[in-house]
């Protein structure tokens, strides 16, 4: 048993309440507390003095190249225990004490069609522009009912079972307890993990560049179902971080550089899940926004900014009935995320009412007493500190036995949520030892996934530049693969543990939990050579990224030069070429910039194909007049050959729009990876950019980008024209008294559920306009819409806030409609910890990137 001599200095640092976009708390403990941001109910009861430390026991991740094979999951592989320096507090009341959020109750009948009463089972179904708001209310609540029923006759060590993570055949497990039977937690938020005969799909990233929300929640769907087939309950996934910095490691597993963006596609991705089957968890809950010292450094965010901006995508993904959350390992304002009162309690359950429970991240529970501020569930393997440790503070009153119960019982409620107690698959694998044929039974659940895989991965694909009319390709005589990106790894596409080496072949994922194992893999070079097959094509190659004059030499009196490159990143636990985990720069892997160059010096019909997990600077070959095309095909997953093939090719008509900017230098982007510190101290990451995040930095700071976040080609062309916006009427129901206090200058409330209440999200203004296909071929096109407030909002000069997807044949033309609601308008008041309306006009833009606007209005005042 450990000693909990420390373990009562537990933290709790509410956000510092700014009150313009860009302020910023400076990451050293201030002697004071705001509690404006809560109710009085989930305020902190006590102030960290200044200069205030505590020691606690932590898990750090190894430098090493690889430290585990299986055990990495969702976290890392640790291996050494250190001990830490903080800044933070003791609490003044007794534990037993501390207030928690209460089991939400829904505060609204349903109220079909806008607010329909909804099983996770069956959502409503998928649309360009979303105007339900699904209330699972009634869900949640019926859950509930069982579950307090299943756990009313359990002992209190059964029901710290429920909480308490244990080794087993998934990378996480619970234990059975009465007649609960236990839950298989798994990795990855591409598919299921560490087993065999599943999709590798599309990154999150991809997925992202489709601004397509129904390919987004097709991808969900399968996906879950791919879980449930093979028995596992929780799916640890979708991870919604968002891209802040653009070295950053885990941004592939994300979906780029914009909350809105984020949360609508953690919104279909939960929804498409959870229809599927498995329980769906939001990760990493929050700021975790770069791997170097991720358990040792604190985000230091200020309050606006963590709400207009991070906090954005988990809150989408609540209102999609997300059963789990999982909260990260850094701290948030040098509170630890685990341990955070403000964010789990205040924020996660109070004010977006989350039903559901929320678990750790591996080894990111840094203290028993986590359980008394909003943490439900501690995952295995690694120092969970509940178990039996949080038997003896409950038999103690430490922790009250109301809150103990409170855990259990949101956990077993959402495997209720999601039906699994109805004939749900038993777990068919053992990641602990994939060849043991007594307990892996090697279920195939792929199904005919890869049609999805292979749409995505070409939806998902950003045309970047075509001059000359080089793409679509049209039968040409001769073409040359240059570069190992365009070819099949040299081992088979399993080469690495967790994707975690050096590519030798196409990259189609970056490396770390976020991964799962490849069934196949089909490369460029496959793809095309089958094309080439029926065009009657000859098709040569050069594998060889390092023998420039071969390469240039090669590509002499080719119709075509296609160089393939790519960058990769991942989970801190495994470096890479001194990349541990964070990309240290953002140029080509495997001197790609002078791969390009020297097939460009003798080709002048030089396509440039790049599998990326994040943004590269092409200034070195950008403008060459030699390279005529850019096709950025991000990861792809194991179809990712062929959707490559798909748009060089003209099968796909390129639809794909950057989920992030490309700038033109590095140090162009606002926010950059911060490294140093010590392995004894917290190292301090300041988001002093606030609001300014990616292409809002850009346009606040006249930037010129090389590609504008939203930004990507088509073969063909559209036009717009039509403009028009109207209020839509609300309906008449008991929240009439919201309304209008917000439309006559008031703020939301600060009350359970407050920031994703009905009246809120409903439908409030619709944005109607055409768009006309004016090229000659059928193609797909990503309306976007960008608010622009007053100045006295301190809001950036643009933001998203709407886009719709609309496909159309040469010379037709079509309607297109973008809804928005009242939060989309609003901006967080950081005084009355609500959200309101701006005072002044608020107009908007609807074009085709963050900087091409075609039409423009103004939202009715």
């Amino acid at each position: 048993m450990r000693s909990h001599k420390l373990l009562s200095l537990l933290l709790l640092l509410p956000f510092v309440a700014g009150d313009s976009a860009n302020s910023s708390v400076t990451g050293t403990s201030s002697g004071s507390v705001t509690t404006t941001s809560s109710m009085s109910t989930f305020a902190s009861s006590g102030s960290p003095s200044s200069g205030t430390t505590s020691t606690m026991t932590s898990i750090t991740s190894s430098a090493s190249t690889i430290t585990s094979s299986t055990s990495a999951s969702s976290g890392s592989a640790f291996t050494s225990i250190a001990t830490l320096a903080t800044e933070t507090g003791p609490l003044t009341l007794p534990i037993s004490e501390y207030p928690f959020a209460p089991w939400p109750t829904p505060s609204l009948a349903p109220d079909p069609p806008i607010y329909p009463a909804t099983d996770p089972l069956n959502p409503p179904p998928v649309s360009a522009d979303p105007q339900i708001v699904p209330d699972f209310g009634p869900a949640w609540a019926a859950a509930r009912a069982k579950a307090e029923a299943l756990i009313a006759n359990l002992t209190v060590s059964d029901k710290v079972n429920i909480t308490t993570g244990i080794n087993g055949p998934c990378v996480s497990n619970i234990g059975p307890a009465g007649n609960f039977p236990g839950l298989c937690l798994q990795d990855s938020p591409l598919g299921v993990r560490e087993t065999d005969f599943v999709t590798s799909f599309p990154a999150g990233i991809t997925t992202a560049s489709t601004w397509n929300r129904a390919l987004m929640r097709t991808r969900g769907l399968y996906m879950g179902q791919e879980f449930k087939g093979k028995g596992a309950n929780i799916a640890l996934g979708p991870m919604m971080n968002m891209g802040r910095v653009p070295q950053s490691g885990r941004n592939w597993e994300g979906f780029g550089a914009d909350p809105f963006l984020s949360g609508e596609a953690a919104h279909e991705t939960v929804l498409g899940m959870q229809a599927g089957g498995v329980q769906a968890t939001a990760k990493h809950f929050m700021n975790n926004e770069q791997e170097w010292k991720r358990t040792m450094e604190s985000s230091n965010v200020d309050d606006r900014t963590e709400h207009e901006i991070y906090f954005q995508p988990f809150m989408r993904a609540v209102m999609g009935g997300v059963s789990s959350v999982m909260c990260s390992y850094n701290l948030i304002n040098d509170t630890y995320a685990c341990n955070n009162n403000k964010t789990l309690t205040d924020m996660m359950k109070r004010e977006i009412g989350f039903q559901g429970f929320i678990q750790s991240d591996w080894g990111a529970t840094m203290t028993t007493l986590s359980a008394a501020v909003g943490l439900d569930m501690a995952l295995a393997p690694g120092q969970t500190y509940f178990g039996e440790d949080l038997v003896e503070y409950v038999m103690n009153n430490t922790i009250s036995t109301e809150r103990l119960d409170d855990m259990a019982t949101r956990i077993v409620t959402s495997w209720f949520f999601l039906h699994q107690d109805e004939d749900y698959p038993p777990v068919s694998f053992n990641v602990n030892d994939p060849l043991d044929p007594a307990t892996n039974f090697h279920i195939n659940v792929q199904s005919d996934h890869y049609k999805i895989v292979r749409e995505i991965g070409a939806a998902g694909t950003v045309l970047l530049k075509n001059e000359r009319g080089a793409l679509p390709l049209d039968k040409p005589r001769s073409l040359v693969l240059v570069g190992s990106d365009a070819a099949p790894p040299t081992s088979g596409p399993n080469e690495y543990v967790d994707q975690g080496g050096d590519p030798t072949g196409i990259l189609a994922m970056g490396w770390g939990s976020g991964t799962d194992n490849f069934t196949y893999m089909i490369s460029p070079y496959e793809a095309i050579q089958a094309r080439a097959r029926e065009d009657q094509t000859s098709v040569f190659w050069n594998f060889n990224d390092w023998d420039l004059d071969a390469a240039g030499n090669d590509v002499i009196g080719m119709d075509v030069a296609i160089v393939f490159v790519n960058s990769d990143s991942g989970e801190g636990y495994i470096t890479v070429d001194g990349n541990a985990g964070d990309r240290q720069n953002l140029t080509a892997w495997h001197q790609g910039d002078d791969l390009i160059l020297a097939v460009a010096a003798q080709n002048n019909n030089t396509i440039v194909v790049t599998n990326s997990v994040g943004p590269l600077i092409l200034e070195p070959w950008v403008e060459h007049p030699n390279v005529t095309a850019i096709v950025w095909a991000s990861l792809g997953g194991n179809e990712a050959g062929n959707a490559i093939m798909d748009i060089l090719y003209g099968n796909w008509n390129p639809s794909g729009k950057l989920p992030y900017t490309i700038a033109k230098n590095a140090t162009d982007y606002p926010a950059q990876l911060v490294l140093g510190g010590t392995d004894a101290d917290i190292l301090s990451i300041n988001y002093t950019e606030g609001l300014m995040i990616d292409y809002r930095w850009f346009d606040a700071m006249n930037i010129t980008p090389r590609y504008e976040f939203g930004f990507g080609l088509s073969y063909t062309t559209f036009e717009y024209s039509d403009l028009a916006i109207s209020e839509v009427a609300p309906l008449d129901y008991a929240e009439t008294d919201l309304i209008n206090n917000w439309e006559n200058g008031g703020a939301s409330p600060i009350a359970e559920g407050s920031s994703t209440a009905l009246w809120l999200h409903m439908p409030a203004y619709q944005v109607t306009f055409n768009v006309k296909n004016t090229g000659s071929v059928y193609g797909g096109e990503i309306p976007q819409l960008y608010l622009h407030h007053p100045a006295s909002a301190m809001e950036p000069p643009s933001i998203l806030k709407g886009f719709t997807n609309i496909e159309l044949s040469p010379g037709e033309t079509g309607k297109a409609s973008i809804t928005l609601s009242r939060y989309d308008v609003s901006i967080w008041d950081v005084v009355r910890q609500g959200w309101a309306r701006p005072e002044g006009t608020i107009a908007f833009s609807v074009g085709v990137s963050s900087r091409d606007f075609r039409l423009n209005g103004t939202i009715p005042q």
